[in-house]
């Protein structure tokens, strides 16, 4: 019983525990991106019910099938924590997840993937209903050396709102999105770089026309439209601006002193020389992997020229990065949100307001090392209770036992003292009267004392000789 009350002090107090500091680490700390001051999560938030809020994410590296048990009951746990509480607070309109949902895709067989899809809707949870859109990245339809169309295709299939070749093109609050398979124009000359130049034309022309004739019709899709409860279109809109271009590989940039907001292990990855980076992945069944990867820059002016997109969002860095283009356009490129990707992962939140602004904020999440740490400290702490008492019990138990032993061999020994005086002085301390009793032992006692101590000091010894023997004895 008394060890039953100690688990369920411990479990009871771990379960606490843990329940207040999971609910703590999971609220993302976010910040404007480029704001002169450290502006919180609701500094300057105004939920105008005619703005548009979208989480960007990138980088799931999800695993399917393969995946590990910590990645089931850790990863994946906390990363479903992660997009609810993300999603409470900031109540985004859509989530736009910029490639790399799997971390091995391309090698998966058909039965495989549905595996992978199946873990990202389980990981969205409640929140599958949100109108949601995925482009497509190189770790879910290969480099160039491995890119098929019908790899593609099938990739594609899993997902609302694409093509065959890989690319859609939607609207939700008069805001145009159109989102582009990177690794087409990446890869240059393959069977799917036709289908990424039809939409770009398609949607360069439609532009003009709007621009011509000023029209702000959208062409609306109804079934998608009852499906995800929110507009789909045919061709993209937004004849003033642009659209929002998403796209997986980040267009050619000059140089990489844009970047700001930096971590600082991001300013020690910065640091590391081209050739450590091209061999960095963190999760180590990926082999060498370049993450510096950019789109040629002719395929980079043939975009501006042909959408001239209101603002760019890309990722495959897996860092955040904040960048202007000579031209002036914005590209945003969005940190991984995998923990298998790298300890400190990130999202963004882009507020689109109706004066045609855009609010970026990057958000941080905890890293995985301070979280198993932490877990491990609040074992511990959890533990400790129970350990405490044990210790002290046992303390207790040794010391009675110690004071047995010491009490016995007083006793014998006041006993043997006793005796001698008795037999000696022939006197008994026992009243009437008392006084007397005590002069007549102090007298006998007195010429005695140096015998009964060389007495009591031999039976030390002779004690003390019989314990050495038996040690020796038992040795042998």
């Amino acid at each position: 019983m008394s060890n039953s009350w100690k688990i369920i002090l411990s479990v009871t107090l771990f379960a606490t525990l843990f329940d207040i500091y999971q609910h703590q680490i999971t609220i993302p700390s976010c910040k404007i991106a480029n704001a002169n001051s450290n502006q919180t999560l609701f500094d300057d938030f105004d939920h105008n019910h005619e703005d548009l809020t979208a989480i960007l994410v990138s980088n799931l590296l999800l695993r399917g099938s393969d995946s590990s048990f910590f990645d089931l009951f850790f990863r994946d746990y906390f990363l479903s924590q992660f997009f609810s509480k993300s999603f409470d607070i900031l109540k985004p309109d859509i989530l736009l997840v910029l490639g790399d949902v799997s971390a091995k895709g391309f090698e998966l067989t058909s039965k495989k993937w549905s595996s992978v899809v199946e873990q990202f809707e389980r990981i969205l949870g409640p929140y599958l209903h949100l109108p949601f859109h995925v482009t497509l990245g190189d770790r879910d339809i290969g480099e160039c050396s491995k890119l098929k169309a019908s790899l593609v295709r099938r990739v594609a299939s899993s997902f609302p709102e694409l093509n065959r070749g890989g690319c859609g093109s939607f609207g939700i609050s008069n805001v145009s999105f159109i989102s582009i398979n990177a690794m087409a124009l990446l890869c240059g000359n393959n069977e799917l770089l036709s289908d990424v130049e039809t939409v770009i034309e398609t949607e360069s022309a439609y532009l003009q026309t709007q621009s011509e004739d000023g029209e702000q019709s959208v062409k609306l899709n109804a079934a998608d439209e009852a499906s995800y409860q929110h507009r789909w279109r045919d061709n993209p809109t937004s004849p003033q601006s642009g659209p929002v271009l998403l796209l997986h590989i980040p267009l050619q940039q000059i140089s990489n002193s844009y970047c700001n907001q930096e971590s600082s292990s991001s300013a020690i990855w910065n640091s590391l020389p081209n050739s450590l980076k091209k061999l960095w992945r963190a999760d180590t069944d990926s082999g060498p992997y370049d993450l510096l990867h950019t789109i040629p820059p002719n395929a980079s002016e043939y975009i501006f020229q042909a959408l001239k997109p209101r603002i760019i969002f890309s990722a495959h860095s897996h860092k955040f990065c904040d960048v202007k283009h000579p031209d002036g356009t914005r590209e945003v490129t969005v940190p991984a949100l995998a923990w298998t990707a790298k300890d400190d992962p990130g999202f963004i939140v882009a507020t689109f307001r109706r004066n045609e602004a855009v609010v970026v904020r990057h958000c941080s999440l905890p890293r995985e090392s301070h979280v198993v740490v932490s877990f491990i400290a609040i074992f511990v702490l959890s533990i400790s209770p129970a350990v405490i008492t044990i210790l002290l019990h046992r303390l207790n138990k040794n010391e009675l036992l110690s004071s047995a032993r010491f009490s016995s061999l007083d006793n014998h020994q006041n006993g043997l003292v006793s005796s001698s005086l008795r037999t000696d002085c022939g006197v008994s301390c026992q009243p009437p009267p008392l006084r007397v009793c005590s002069v007549a032992l102090l007298l006998c006692l007195l010429p005695q004392i140096t015998e009964i101590n060389e007495q009591f000091a031999f039976s030390i010894a002779s004690d003390f000789q019989v314990v050495v023997e038996e040690r020796e004895a038992y040795f042998i």
